[in-house]
């Protein structure tokens, strides 16, 4: 092993590259270490005036025997700008894909990787994209993408040949500029930053005629555990999103070769009727349950199951689908009817943290249901045409037909502006049960999707204090202006609930989560191929009733702070909810969980041990830093940005977990291309499975 170090002067910005070659790292428990003022241990100082490095013990995939470069980067000039753009910088042209007879278009995305090691409810992936330059000039690769709305992003590594190079988190701004300074130079760089909680922009400069760069990106997720199932989604496409008059910070949706003319900050190009790539798509998954698992299935995919152990799986994408066009999702059943594991435990330099499943006991299952105001919101606008609006009018009109005496219901549509079936909700009678059927089967989809609309027509009208008002949306989500709409829920909700509905292969699950989330409800999803009728079933007979209320938590002798979210939503049986928090203290303690079952005070206990077998997880702490990096987000709604903004960002770097504050950023210095311009390439995506081109591509 041995230690090299480079500089290079850009443009006021001093990158200096430790270059750690190390050999021999194959056995699961080889440790890095290094000499020469570079520290070993993980997360390194996130100071960014002083020099950052870190070296670490390679993770199971990354065990290929190639070196590896750690790069530290300071600032040597607090006054510098960059300077100002001229025409011959690169990115400006545009490179036009001459179609075959196949229609095949020729893109630099040529593959990616998806690995993922799933213990207890939390997963470690590591998705590697491979770019491939197919032209005969050197290019920039520009890919937008999703990840789960709950990834927490802390690694990230560029491999050129037989090196790679570990990215350093910077903050956004300082990120681009040293970025666009070494495109500009010519050396090999990468860049990745948030645009959404579940959308990423990925770029990589000067990739030379024939030559193939991979870029690793490490995240960790906790699971969704719904009706005795834990799952697993991988998102594979962003889907279309409509952007209100006026807005220029939304998500563009553009004909592949239309780069720019959305208006809007991130833009998606999708691949037009007929076209296709050659970008295709791996997904393995191992899973250790620590108990028997009883059966696995994708919903979404054509999946190999392999049972390795009892209690041990391995899933694997088959080879005929991999267009990565819909989201992957995987569901396996464990024994029992409750989870096995409760809480997870990290402790590292940054202290302890805890990560505790709280889920009601399954007797609160039987409380009495109230009188319930069904405000049935559905999103009629373009890209739900066809398929989409078919399986939402299923499931509204399955809901309808399962309404009780007592309650009451009204049905709500919005597309460019929001209808509703009468002026006030109704009885839901059989006759007015027949009416609302009626009403639901002319519904079609065509339009915008101006959803803060049909958020004030389900919210504004009296509500009806002998009843709880449940306000269901089914909807894609397709929007740019998530905010606006998080705001606009905020504002209103008064007493209501939001369950919002998922509908699509490929929606918006952080909106939809979101909504729920800020509505203080519950969320569902359903694809295009499943039947909506157990979905609904479950999701209406138990989410639209709550089994504990007003819930607070006594950490008996450990002491936690900082916890998440702060106010705790409600629960329902068989949908548990995710606490985190930072903790002192270890050992055995009992967790007293407390709160309102059927109006009255409830309560039970459960036990924690931090110190048993099993209880570690590395990943805890990364989900901890995104749910605090969330709830700043949520307070921006109402507060603003200002000093949340800094706040944001200090524990973005300090926690090294990407932010849209924040970037990820690796420059290779030993690879210099030639001359000084390059064209800039959009990887174009195809239209997720069952949206429709022609309405929602402008």
């Amino acid at each position: 092993m041995r230690l090299k170090t480079v500089v290079l002067a850009m443009g006021g910005i001093l990158l200096v590259a430790a270059i750690l070659y190390v050999a021999g790292c194959q056995m699961a428990g080889d440790q890095v270490s290094t000499s020469g003022g570079i520290r070993t241990g993980w997360p390194y100082s996130p100071n960014p005036s002083s020099t950052m490095s870190n070296a670490r013990a390679a993770e199971p995939w990354e065990r290929t025997g190639m070196s590896e470069e750690l790069w530290v980067i300071e600032r040597t000039d607090p006054n510098f700008a960059p300077p100002a753009k001229g025409k011959d910088d690169p990115g400006q042209g545009e490179l036009r894909a001459r179609l075959a007879g196949d229609k095949e278009v020729p893109v630099p995305l040529e593959h990616t990787d998806v690995k993922a090691a799933v213990s207890a409810f939390i997963s470690t992936v590591s998705v590697v994209q491979r770019y491939k330059n197919p032209y005969d000039t050197k290019i920039e690769a520009v890919y937008v993408f999703p990840l789960p709305e709950n990834a927490a992003v802390t690694d990230f590594v560029m491999t050129v040949g037989e090196r790679r190079i570990r990215g350093v988190i910077r903050e956004r701004e300082e990120a681009k500029r040293i970025y666009e300074d070494a495109k500009k130079q010519g050396y090999v760089a990468s860049l990745l930053t948030q645009e959404r909680p579940n959308i990423f922009t990925q770029k990589v400069a000067n990739i030379e005629p024939g030559k193939r760069i991979d870029v690793t990106i490490t995240y960790f997720s906790p699971l969704k555990y719904r009706e005795g199932e834990y799952e697993f989604v991988f998102p594979m496409v962003v889907g279309p999103r409509f952007n209100p008059a006026g807005s220029t910070e939304g998500v563009g949706a553009v004909p592949r070769g239309a780069g720019g003319s959305s208006g809007q900050a991130t833009e998606v190009q999708y691949l037009k009727p007929g076209e296709r790539s050659g970008h295709d798509i791996a997904v393995a998954v191992d899973i250790d349950a620590g108990v028997a698992i009883e059966g696995a299935a994708s919903p979404s995919h054509a999946v190999e199951v392999k049972r390795v152990s009892p209690s041990r799986i391995s899933v694997a994408l088959s080879p005929n689908d991999r267009i990565p066009n819909k989201d992957f999702v995987l569901r396996y059943r464990v024994a029992g009817r409750q989870m096995k594991t409760a809480v997870l435990t990290n402790r590292g330099e940054k202290g302890g943290h805890i990560a505790l499943v709280l889920q009601p006991p399954a007797e609160l299952a039987d409380l009495p249901r109230v009188p319930r105001e069904m405000v049935f919101v559905l999103d009629c606008s373009g890209s739900m045409s066809g398929q989409p609006i078919a399986k939402a009018k299923e499931a509204t009109r399955r809901c309808l037909r399962k309404l009780g005496p007592d309650d009451s219901f009204q049905i709500i549509t919005f597309s460019m502006s929001a209808s509703a079936m009468g002026k006030a909700p109704v009885q839901a009678t059989p006759e007015n049960v027949a009416k609302g059927v009626k009403y639901l089967d002319k519904l079609e989809g065509e339009g915008g999707t101006m959803m803060i609309e049909g958020i004030r027509a389900a919210l504004d009208f009296p509500h009806d204090e002998n009843r709880l008002r449940i306000v269901s949306f089914m909807t894609d989500g397709y929007i740019g202006n998530e905010s606006e709409i998080l705001a606009e829920i905020k504002k209103r909700l008064g007493p209501a609930r939001i369950f919002s509905f998922g509908v699509g292969n490929a929606v918006n699950r952080y909106l939809i989560e979101e909504m729920a989330r800020t509505g203080r409800g519950a969320a569902a999803f359903v694809g295009l191929t499943e039947g909506a009728g157990d979905a609904v079933d479950l999701f209406y007979d138990r989410a639209a009733r709550a089994a504990l209320t007003d819930i607070s938590v006594d950490w008996g002798g450990l002491q936690v702070s900082d916890v998440y979210p702060r106010q705790i939503p409600d629960l329902f049986v068989g949908r548990p909810v995710l606490v985190v928090g930072r903790f002192t203290g270890s050992g055995a303690t009992e967790i007293r969980v407390s709160g309102r079952a059927a109006g009255k005070p409830a309560s039970y206990t459960l036990r924690a041990d931090t110190e048993a077998a099993g209880a570690q997880h590395p990943g805890v702490s990364g989900v901890w830093a995104r749910w605090k990096i969330a709830e700043l987000s949520d307070r921006e709604l109402t507060e603003g940005a200002g000093e949340l903004r800094g706040e944001t960002t200090a524990v973005s770097i300090e926690n090294r977990v990407l932010c849209r504050y924040t970037a990820f950023l690796a420059v290779d210095s030993l690879t210099k291309t030639s001359g000084d311009h390059g064209v800039t390439v959009p990887v174009p995506v195809p239209v997720p499975e069952g949206v429709r081109y022609e309405t929602t591509v402008k």
